[in-house]
Protein backbone atom coordinates (compact mmCIF):
# COMPACT_ATOMS: atom_id res chain seq x y z
CA UNK A 1 0.00 0.00 0.00
CA UNK A 2 1.43 3.01 -1.16
CA UNK A 3 2.12 5.98 1.86
CA UNK A 4 0.35 9.43 1.42
CA UNK A 5 2.85 11.55 0.63
CA UNK A 6 3.20 14.76 3.37
CA UNK A 7 5.38 17.69 3.67
CA UNK A 8 7.54 15.98 6.11
CA UNK A 9 8.21 13.20 3.65
CA UNK A 10 9.69 15.24 0.84
CA UNK A 11 13.40 15.01 1.09
CA UNK A 12 14.86 18.61 1.60
CA UNK A 13 17.19 20.32 -1.30
CA UNK A 14 20.63 19.05 0.74
CA UNK A 15 19.38 15.49 0.81
CA UNK A 16 18.60 15.21 -2.64
CA UNK A 17 22.03 16.92 -3.51
CA UNK A 18 23.61 14.48 -1.01
CA UNK A 19 21.79 11.92 -2.84
CA UNK A 20 22.88 12.35 -6.98
CA UNK A 21 26.47 12.83 -5.74
CA UNK A 22 26.06 9.10 -4.95
CA UNK A 23 25.00 7.90 -7.95
CA UNK A 24 27.15 5.64 -9.75
CA UNK A 25 27.53 4.27 -12.91
CA UNK A 26 30.12 2.25 -15.14
CA UNK A 27 31.33 3.73 -18.37
CA UNK A 28 34.34 4.03 -20.62
CA UNK A 29 36.24 7.95 -21.10
CA UNK A 30 39.40 8.77 -22.16
CA UNK A 31 41.73 9.00 -18.83
CA UNK A 32 44.79 9.20 -17.65
CA UNK A 33 46.28 9.51 -14.20
CA UNK A 34 49.93 10.22 -12.24
CA UNK A 35 51.40 9.57 -9.14
CA UNK A 36 51.29 12.90 -6.99
CA UNK A 37 54.99 12.47 -5.74
CA UNK A 38 55.69 14.35 -2.49
CA UNK A 39 57.04 17.42 -3.62
CA UNK A 40 53.35 17.82 -5.83
CA UNK A 41 55.29 16.40 -8.92
CA UNK A 42 53.02 13.88 -10.94
CA UNK A 43 55.27 10.91 -11.65
CA UNK A 44 53.80 9.25 -15.31
CA UNK A 45 52.49 5.61 -14.11
CA UNK A 46 53.49 4.16 -17.95
CA UNK A 47 56.71 5.16 -20.42
CA UNK A 48 54.55 3.02 -23.14
CA UNK A 49 54.76 5.18 -26.57
CA UNK A 50 51.89 6.16 -28.07
CA UNK A 51 50.24 3.70 -30.94
CA UNK A 52 48.49 4.60 -33.52
CA UNK A 53 45.45 2.98 -31.94
CA UNK A 54 45.66 5.05 -29.08
CA UNK A 55 45.76 8.49 -31.07
CA UNK A 56 42.94 7.43 -33.34
CA UNK A 57 40.76 6.47 -29.93
CA UNK A 58 41.78 9.89 -28.58
CA UNK A 59 40.69 11.98 -31.51
CA UNK A 60 37.76 10.11 -32.65
CA UNK A 61 35.68 9.11 -29.94
CA UNK A 62 34.80 12.80 -28.78
CA UNK A 63 33.72 13.18 -32.43
CA UNK A 64 31.51 10.16 -31.74
CA UNK A 65 30.17 11.24 -28.11
CA UNK A 66 29.02 14.36 -29.96
CA UNK A 67 27.17 12.21 -33.01
CA UNK A 68 25.50 10.12 -30.54
CA UNK A 69 23.80 13.02 -28.03
CA UNK A 70 23.08 15.00 -31.21
CA UNK A 71 21.66 12.33 -32.93
CA UNK A 72 19.74 13.22 -36.82
CA UNK A 73 19.93 17.04 -36.12
CA UNK A 74 23.91 17.14 -36.77
CA UNK A 75 24.45 14.10 -38.98
CA UNK A 76 22.97 16.18 -41.86
CA UNK A 77 24.65 19.16 -40.67
CA UNK A 78 27.30 20.56 -43.48
CA UNK A 79 29.20 20.68 -39.66
CA UNK A 80 30.27 17.07 -39.98
CA UNK A 81 32.82 16.77 -43.09
CA UNK A 82 34.23 19.57 -41.38
CA UNK A 83 34.38 17.80 -38.18
CA UNK A 84 35.95 14.76 -39.66
CA UNK A 85 38.28 16.82 -41.19
CA UNK A 86 39.68 17.88 -39.15
CA UNK A 87 39.95 14.68 -36.86
CA UNK A 88 42.10 13.61 -39.71
CA UNK A 89 44.44 16.16 -40.02
CA UNK A 90 44.79 15.93 -36.04
CA UNK A 91 45.48 12.36 -36.38
CA UNK A 92 47.60 12.55 -38.85
CA UNK A 93 50.06 14.85 -37.10
CA UNK A 94 50.18 13.60 -33.95
CA UNK A 95 50.84 9.53 -35.84
CA UNK A 96 53.93 11.97 -37.30
CA UNK A 97 54.71 13.16 -33.92
CA UNK A 98 54.72 10.08 -32.63
CA UNK A 99 57.21 8.34 -35.18
CA UNK A 100 59.66 11.25 -34.73
CA UNK A 101 59.21 12.41 -31.22
CA UNK A 102 58.19 9.85 -29.20
CA UNK A 103 58.44 10.77 -25.77
CA UNK A 104 56.59 14.60 -26.96
CA UNK A 105 53.45 12.72 -27.43
CA UNK A 106 51.31 11.24 -24.60
CA UNK A 107 47.77 10.27 -24.61
CA UNK A 108 44.94 9.36 -22.49
CA UNK A 109 43.53 6.00 -22.95
CA UNK A 110 40.06 4.54 -23.05
CA UNK A 111 39.46 3.12 -19.94
CA UNK A 112 36.43 1.61 -17.91
CA UNK A 113 35.68 3.34 -14.85
CA UNK A 114 32.86 3.24 -12.01
CA UNK A 115 31.87 7.08 -11.39
CA UNK A 116 30.53 9.16 -9.11
CA UNK A 117 30.70 12.76 -8.04
CA UNK A 118 32.22 11.53 -5.08
CA UNK A 119 34.58 8.90 -6.31
CA UNK A 120 35.61 6.51 -9.47
CA UNK A 121 36.85 2.92 -9.90
CA UNK A 122 39.37 1.63 -12.05
CA UNK A 123 41.48 -1.09 -13.16
CA UNK A 124 45.40 0.02 -12.82
CA UNK A 125 48.61 -2.19 -14.24
CA UNK A 126 50.43 -1.45 -10.81
CA UNK A 127 49.23 -1.73 -7.27
CA UNK A 128 49.15 1.36 -4.75
CA UNK A 129 48.10 1.78 -0.85
CA UNK A 130 45.50 3.27 0.68
CA UNK A 131 45.96 6.91 0.81
CA UNK A 132 48.15 7.45 -2.25
CA UNK A 133 47.16 10.32 -4.29
CA UNK A 134 46.75 10.57 -8.09
CA UNK A 135 46.14 13.22 -10.38
CA UNK A 136 43.67 12.29 -12.52
CA UNK A 137 42.80 14.07 -15.94
CA UNK A 138 39.32 12.42 -18.02
CA UNK A 139 37.35 13.50 -21.00
CA UNK A 140 33.64 13.28 -20.69
CA UNK A 141 31.12 13.78 -23.28
CA UNK A 142 31.21 16.04 -25.57
CA UNK A 143 34.70 17.43 -24.88
CA UNK A 144 34.74 18.72 -21.06
CA UNK A 145 38.18 18.13 -19.46
CA UNK A 146 38.12 17.37 -15.79
CA UNK A 147 41.19 17.25 -13.55
CA UNK A 148 41.03 15.80 -10.22
CA UNK A 149 43.41 14.39 -7.27
CA UNK A 150 41.84 11.04 -6.29
CA UNK A 151 42.89 9.11 -2.46
CA UNK A 152 43.04 5.56 -3.04
CA UNK A 153 40.93 3.97 -0.52
CA UNK A 154 41.20 0.35 -1.56
CA UNK A 155 43.60 -1.72 -4.14
CA UNK A 156 42.44 -5.48 -4.86
CA UNK A 157 44.49 -7.52 -7.18
CA UNK A 158 42.19 -9.31 -9.92
CA UNK A 159 42.26 -13.23 -10.19
CA UNK A 160 44.98 -12.99 -12.89
CA UNK A 161 47.14 -11.52 -10.22
CA UNK A 162 47.74 -8.80 -13.56
CA UNK A 163 46.31 -6.00 -12.67
CA UNK A 164 44.40 -4.03 -9.74
CA UNK A 165 40.88 -2.83 -9.09
CA UNK A 166 41.11 0.86 -7.55
CA UNK A 167 38.56 2.21 -5.45
CA UNK A 168 39.46 6.34 -5.20
CA UNK A 169 37.40 8.86 -3.64
CA UNK A 170 38.18 12.79 -4.48
CA UNK A 171 39.87 15.32 -2.68
CA UNK A 172 40.65 17.80 -5.13
CA UNK A 173 37.96 18.26 -7.74
CA UNK A 174 36.67 22.12 -8.67
CA UNK A 175 32.99 22.38 -7.94
CA UNK A 176 31.99 23.03 -11.36
CA UNK A 177 33.70 20.23 -12.41
CA UNK A 178 31.76 17.83 -9.96
CA UNK A 179 28.62 19.68 -11.09
CA UNK A 180 29.36 18.53 -14.72
CA UNK A 181 30.04 15.00 -13.78
CA UNK A 182 26.90 14.79 -12.16
CA UNK A 183 25.09 15.90 -14.62
CA UNK A 184 26.91 13.51 -17.63
CA UNK A 185 26.02 10.37 -14.69
CA UNK A 186 22.16 11.64 -14.50
CA UNK A 187 22.38 11.99 -18.26
CA UNK A 188 23.92 8.74 -19.08
CA UNK A 189 21.80 6.57 -17.01
CA UNK A 190 18.57 8.57 -18.50
CA UNK A 191 19.91 7.43 -21.64
CA UNK A 192 19.95 3.82 -20.79
CA UNK A 193 16.72 3.98 -19.63
CA UNK A 194 15.14 5.32 -22.15
CA UNK A 195 17.37 2.44 -24.50
CA UNK A 196 16.23 -0.18 -22.27
CA UNK A 197 12.87 0.78 -22.16
CA UNK A 198 12.62 1.21 -26.14
CA UNK A 199 13.95 -2.30 -26.14
CA UNK A 200 11.40 -3.78 -24.24
CA UNK A 201 8.70 -1.61 -25.88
Amino acid sequence: MAASVTTSSIPSTSAVDERREWIRIDDRVLMEYRVLAEPGTAVPIETANTTPEMISAVVTQPTADLLARTGESLIGSPVLPWIMKVDYVLEVILNSLAMTHPASVTMARPTDVNLSAGGMGFISSREFAAGDQLAIKMILPPFRLIQAVVKVIRSVPQTDGLAFVLATEFVDLKPDDQEYLIRHILHTQAERLRARRAATA
